[in-house]
């Protein structure tokens, strides 16, 4: 649906899908990206934040080192989220949290498939800003 460019159906259907299986990361990825596209940065965080929430959780509590390769196809949807994560909160002038998120998504794949390196270092030198401020 989503390829077909028939948004508002796939939307119905992936809230009808988290409203079921409110565990399911890859649709509440794909909510994100959707509100991301229509420039919905505080849905898109919402998505997002809940779907790396749900990755998190799987983790084991020692971390995991590194290991946690983006070439594996169930780890995708999970490592898109944490960038998208970051993205909106760089969107949403909360660059000191884009910088954490984007430092674990770094962590958890020493390759850097989805550029966290360059994320940080885009977001390293922002002003956080606070509701109500003119910049």
């Amino acid at each position: 649906m989503v390829n077909a460019g028939e948004m508002e159906v796939a939307v119905d259907e992936l809230r009808w899908l988290v409203s079921e299986c409110r565990d399911a990361i890859e649709a509440h990825y794909l909510l994100g990206e959707i509100a991301f596209e229509a420039l919905d940065f505080r849905l898109a965080r919402g998505h997002f934040g809940y779907a790396v929430e749900l990755g998190w959780t799987a983790l084991p509590a020692a971390g995991v080192g590194g290991k946690l390769s983006y070439t594996l196809p169930a780890n995708k949807a999970f490592l898109q989220s944490a960038k998208g994560l970051a993205y909106c909160l760089g969107e949403l002038k909360k660059p000191k949290t884009a910088v954490a998120v984007a430092r674990e998504l770094a962590s958890w794949d020493a390759a850097d498939p989805l550029g966290a390196a360059m994320l940080i270092e885009k977001w390293s030198t922002q002003p956080e800003t606070q509701p109500g401020d003119s910049s």
